[in-house]
C-alpha cells in the first residue's frame, strides 16, 4: 500500500482526473490518505477517515511511509481556529478550522522533514468525551461559512461535510454524504424527543435524504444551506427565518451521540466554555 498527506490548507478531491471535473469533496491539512492509483498527473485517492475516493493532483499529495501513516494516526489533534498558519522556520502554511496536525506534541510537529510549530487552540479527540454542549460550541464556530458543494472548510462547506468535521473533532467518525450519514445511529421517533446534538435528515422531492443539520436546544438547528446558518425546526422541517417559509421536509431525526437527560443551555461564552473541555497549548 502507499499512503500520503495533504500538506496545503485545502486540496479538492474530484470526480474524475480533470480540474473541470466535479468537486465532490476536500483533503484538509495534514489528511491522510490510501493511493490507489496515477493516471499522468492525477492520483485515485482513498480518505483513510471516511474511505470516500476521488481524485487529487498528484503535487498536493505527500506521499508517506506507513510507518509515518500509523504514527500520524495515533497522535493528532485538530485546529480550533478559524485561519492560522504553521510556522516553519522561513515560511507559513496557512491552515483551517479543523485541519489535523499529525504527531503534534503540544507546541510543535515534524512534518516533510521539517519543524513546525503552532500556537492556537487545538482539540485532542483522546483527552475529551464526546457531548453536545462541545459539539454544538464546535459548530457555531462555524457560522456564517459560505455553502460549497463539496466543501469541508470554513471558507467553503456543504451540509454534510459541515456535520462530518464537527463530528470528527469530537473523535466520532462519520461518512462523507448525508445519504450515508443517515444510516448511522438511533432513530428518535418524535421531534419533540429530540436533544441537542442529534442530526436532522431532510428528503427531496424524489424522496431522497438531501440534506442534514445538527438539533440545537429550544426548537432550532444549525445547518448549512446558502451559509452555516441557525433556523427554527418542527415535525415539518426547517422553518427559514429570512425566508418566511419552510425549506426542507424532515425525514428522520438519527442519535449519535450518548443519551442526555437535559438539552444543555448555550449561555457560556464560546471561548470559556471550549477552555473547560480541550486541551489548549
Amino acid at each position: 500500500m502507499i499512503f500520503g498527506i495533504c500538506p496545503l490548507s485545502v486540496v479538492p478531491v474530484r470526480s474524475s482526473s480533470a480540474d473541470k471535473s466535479e468537486m465532490v469533496s476536500q483533503l484538509l491539512f495534514g489528511e491522510l490518505v490510501e493511493i490507489l492509483e496515477q493516471k499522468g498527473a492525477w492520483l485515485r485517492i482513498r480518505s483513510l477517515w471516511d474511505n470516500y475516493l476521488g481524485w487529487v493532483d498528484r503535487y498536493q499529495i505527500q506521499t508517506i511511509t506507513p510507518t509515518e501513516k500509523d504514527r500520524y494516526e495515533s497522535s493528532v489533534a485538530y485546529s480550533l481556529e478559524l485561519v492560522q498558519g504553521v510556522m516553519a522556520d522561513d515560511f507559513s502554511i496557512p491552515v483551517t478550522l479543523g485541519a489535523s496536525l499529525t504527531d503534534f506534541d503540544g507546541i510543535k510537529f515534524f512534518f516533510n522533514n521539517q519543524s513546525f510549530t503552532f500556537s492556537g487552540q487545538v482539540i485532542n479527540p483522546n483527552e475529551i468525551t464526546p457531548n453536545s454542549e462541545l459539539l454544538l460550541k464546535i459548530a457555531r464556530r462555524y457560522l456564517h461559512a459560505p455553502y460549497l458543494w463539496g466543501g469541508r472548510s470554513p471558507l467553503g462547506i456543504d451540509c454534510s461535510g459541515f456535520t462530518q468535521m464537527i463530528f470528527k473533532m469530537v473523535g466520532i467518525k462519520m461518512p462523507r454524504d448525508a445519504s450515508q450519514q443517515v444510516a448511522r445511529g438511533r432513530i428518535v421517533d418524535f421531534i419533540e424527543q429530540a436533544q441537542a446534538g442529534d442530526l436532522a435528515f431532510f428528503e427531496n422531492r424524489k424522496g431522497k435524504i438531501s440534506h442534514v443539520g445538527v438539533i440545537m436546544p429550544e426548537g432550532k438547528i444549525i445547518h448549512a444551506s446558502g451559509q452555516v446558518r441557525i433556523d427554527r425546526i418542527d415535525h415539518y422541517g426547517i422553518f427559514n427565518n429570512d425566508r418566511q417559509k419552510y425549506s426542507h421536509k424532515l425525514r428522520v431525526v438519527k442519535r449519535i451521540l450518548p443519551n442526555e437527560t437535559l438539552l444543555p443551555k448555550e449561555n457560556k461564552p464560546e471561548e470559556e466554555e471550549i477552555k473547560n473541555q480541550v486541551q489548549l497549548f
